[in-house]
């Protein structure tokens, strides 16, 4: 049922009409309530913002995605992308001025290695693009008809119908004063009293006794250093879970082979089953931007209590592909979650080092979702973001260079503050609970949309 949702959401929304949840056991009244919700918000996109990759950006061609980037697209494909920028300009849509810059040199790279017609309809779409820098728009899609609407659709589509963005900026601005208080008093406790808690950590960040050499041997260090915070939880989990399938338990953080490394691979993940285990294969290129208290988090957030607990009882649940979509900000805000359950649980005792390493990551977190709320909905410009987090992070996280997660959150609006909302509403929820009936309501089935999780957890 529902194989060709893409292709007909409205005919798929119809189709699902007729069930009552309250016949269907849990499972698949999660399924059935998650692709309601999210078949009509992409109904609702779909009817009033029919521009750009429906559902996930404005933007179509963009300086890392579209046809010129697939160098066996043939000219058709070039041509009807070139039709869809032309239709997107004609309602407003057209990318900001430094995004266009670099999309219309990729483009016009591309045209260059192309060959007869796929260089002309390369050419051609490179003349589409110049002619928009004239009036390009600044950053954001508060610019757009409509374009908080559009924004709070797509923070919707996959956290849940509760999440708004003005109470979700409210409550990041709450954790961040937290947050940021939290790591002024651990650096006092180690001695840095003075400059902002950004200038701080860009001093810690540099300071060679946390530093891996930078040889095989560093690298080995720093994977070993994992894994012992990673058998330091161990003792922790069936206070939080229960029981838990032998798979999980199976997870190791593990050295990235040379050839992935040094092709620019970013650290992934094998999920475990109950074949093979579960591994988060490290990027350690640049190691000496990795100091030794920044991978404790990096541990309970990838592997355990983390992805490496959801993900598998998650595979054993095997929820329906729609509630994947639009559940998918859950995945990450548990892994977020976990983190602050290995903080709270005294993981970081008497290590002030590892703790403002958790407190980075979390920042991390915060910062990113107010700049995609600040950017999309109240004017930032992308060097007000930066100036934000250069004052409260200092350093960016390994993964996500300033400059390339600005990008990302111009170009996908709603996505971070997505994964800080599904993260933010199940640490609301876990507040006074039991953890094991709590984490197994929350885990059992597979991922949720927000407003779904109090239910799911009432009983807990």
């Amino acid at each position: 049922m529902l194989e060709h949702a893409v292709q007909d959401r409205a005919g798929a929304l119809a189709q699902l009409s007729g069930f009552d949840p309250a016949t269907l056991p849990l499972p698949l009244r999660l399924d059935l309530l998650t692709a309601r919700s999210g078949l009509a918000i992409d109904v609702e996109l779909g009817r009033r913002f029919p521009f750009g990759r429906a559902g996930r950006s404005p933007y179509l061609v963009t300086p890392g995605s579209g046809a010129w980037a697939k160098a066996d697209a043939p000219a058709e494909t070039v041509l009807r992308e070139t039709e869809a920028l032309r239709a997107d300009a004609a309602r407003g849509v057209r990318l900001p001025a430094d995004l266009l810059g670099r999309t219309i040199a990729a483009v016009e790279t591309a045209q260059a290695a192309a060959q007869d017609s796929r260089a002309a309809a390369l050419a051609d779409q490179a003349a589409i693009l110049r002619a928009q820098a004239s009036d390009a728009p600044r950053v954001g899609v508060s610019h757009l008809p409509g374009g908080e609407d559009y924004f709070a659709l797509l923070l919707r589509r996959t956290t849940g119908d509760d999440i708004l963005p003005a109470r979700l900026h409210e409550r990041l601005v709450r954790e961040q004063a937290r947050t940021l208080a939290r790591a002024d008093r651990l650096f006092a406790q180690i001695g840095q009293r003075h400059g902002s808690v950004g200038a701080r950590y860009s001093a810690l960040w540099r300071d060679s006794r946390f530093l891996y050499p930078d040889d095989d041997a560093g690298r080995d260090a720093a994977v070993a250093d994992m894994n012992r915070a990673l058998a330091a939880v161990l003792p922790d989990l069936p206070a939080w879970f229960g029981p838990l399938p032998p798979e999980v338990l199976s997870a190791r953080a593990a050295r990235m082979p040379a050839a992935e490394a040094a092709a620019g691979k970013q650290g992934y993940r094998t999920v475990p089953d109950r074949e093979r285990p579960g591994r988060y294969i490290v990027d350690l290129k640049d190691i000496r931007r990795r100091p030794r208290w920044t991978l404790p988090a990096v541990v309970h957030h990838e592997l355990l209590p983390g992805h490496m607990v959801q993900l598998p009882l998650e595979t054993r649940a095997a929820p329906h592909p729609l509630r994947i979509d639009y559940a998918a900000s859950f995945v990450e805000g548990w892994a977020i979650y976990a983190e602050q359950r290995a903080a709270s649980a005294g993981l970081y005792r008497g290590d002030p080092h590892g703790e403002l390493g958790y407190c980075h990551w979390r920042l991390f977190r915060i910062e990113r979702a107010l700049a995609d709320l600040g950017i999309h909905l109240h004017g930032w410009s992308l060097d007000t973001a930066l100036a934000h987090w250069r004052e409260t992070m200092g350093e960016p996280a390994y993964f996500a260079p300033f400059a390339t997660d600005l990008d990302r959150i111009a170009l996908e609006p709603a996505a971070r503050a997505a994964e800080a909302a599904a993260w933010l509403a199940i640490e609301d929820l876990s507040r006074g609970r039991a953890p094991i009936p709590f984490h197994r309501a929350l885990l059992r089935h597979g991922r949720a949309r927000t407003d779904q999780l109090a239910s799911l957890t009432r009983a807990a």
